[in-house]
C-alpha cells in the first residue's frame, strides 16, 4: 500500500500544470520600488525624465543606464542617447541601511517623425465631451504623453488627460485655445488644442 501511495504521488508531481496555474513553490515576482521602471527615449534627443521611488528620502546610487544617458543621485535621467536598443540596468536604492536593486529599462528608438491627429474639438454646454488628440507616426508601440502647460486656458468643466483624452462637461460657451506638450519617446513638441463650445 505504501508503495502505491509513493507511486501515485510521483505521477502527480510529473503531471503538467494547466496554463496560468501557479505551483505553490513558484517565487513571487519581486516588488516594484519605483513608480515607473521603463522609459522611452529617442537617439540624439536630450533626456529629461526622473526616477520616482515609492518611498520618500530614498538615496539613489548614480549609474549609467545606456550609452549617453546617466542617472544621478537625485533620480534625474540626463544625457543624449547614442545608440538604439533596449538597455536594462540595476539601480541601487537605499533607505537608511536597507538597500534594494530595481531593474530600470531604457528603450531607445531611432528618430521617427510624428504629428498630432486632431487638435480641434466642438462641444455644447451641458453635453459631455468625448474626444482624443492622438498621434500619427512615431515609433511603433510607444505611447505618447500629453501635458496641458496652462490649465487656466481650459474651459470650465473640461480636461485633457495625459493620454490625450478630451473629456468633461463644458459649463460655459466660448472658444478656448489650450497649449499642450506632446512627447513620443522623448521627442516633444508644443501644440494648441482649440475647443469651440456652443
Amino acid at each position: 500500500m505504501r508503495t502505491l501511495l509513493i507511486a501515485a504521488l510521483a505521477v502527480c508531481a510529473l503531471l503538467p500544470r494547466e496554463p496560468g496555474e501557479a505551483a505553490a513553490d513558484d517565487p513571487e515576482p519581486p516588488p516594484a520600488y519605483v513608480v515607473v521602471d521603463t522609459f522611452y527615449v529617442t537617439v540624439g534627443i536630450e533626456v529629461k525624465d526622473r526616477l520616482l521611488p515609492y518611498e520618500d528620502d530614498v538615496a539613489i546610487r548614480p549609474t549609467r543606464l545606456a550609452p549617453g544617458v546617466d542617472l544621478d543621485a537625485q533620480g534625474n535621467l540626463r544625457g543624449r542617447p547614442r545608440a538604439a536598443g533596449s538597455f536594462t540596468e540595476p539601480v541601487r536604492l537605499c533607505d537608511g541601511a536597507k538597500c534594494v536593486e530595481q531593474p530600470v529599462t531604457l528603450l531607445v528608438y531611432d528618430y521617427v517623425s510624428w504629428r498630432p491627429r486632431q487638435l480641434t474639438f466642438p462641444g455644447r454646454v451641458g453635453v459631455p465631451l468625448d474626444g482624443h488628440i492622438g498621434v500619427e507616426g512615431g515609433p511603433a508601440g510607444v505611447p505618447p504623453t500629453f501635458t496641458v502647460t496652462s490649465a487656466r486656458t481650459l474651459p470650465r468643466g473640461v480636461s485633457i488627460g495625459p493620454d490625450g483624452q478630451v473629456g468633461g462637461t463644458p459649463t460655459t460657451t466660448g472658444v478656448s485655445r489650450v497649449p499642450v506638450r506632446i512627447c513620443v519617446a522623448g521627442n516633444c513638441s508644443g501644440v494648441v488644442v482649440t475647443l469651440f463650445i456652443a
